[in-house]
């Protein structure tokens, strides 16, 4: 998955968060899996990013 593609889910993810935050308050369980499941879209973009290969630059 892009990176691209990934923001876009972390957003839509987050604003399910703050939805059924606002509906069923921060600590219902709703609220909690929706969190969790941004964690883990979070924790994949960081992989993501963190795994990119760096460019490599000949000394000559």
């Amino acid at each position: 998955m892009s990176k691209n593609e990934l923001a876009l889910l972390i957003e839509k993810k987050r604003a399910e968060l703050i939805q059924t935050a606002a509906q069923y308050g921060l600590c219902s369980s709703a609220a909690i899996t929706r969190s969790q499941e941004l964690d883990l879209l979070l924790n994949e973009y960081h992989r993501n990013i963190q795994t990119k290969p760096k460019k490599m630059f000949r000394i000559k």
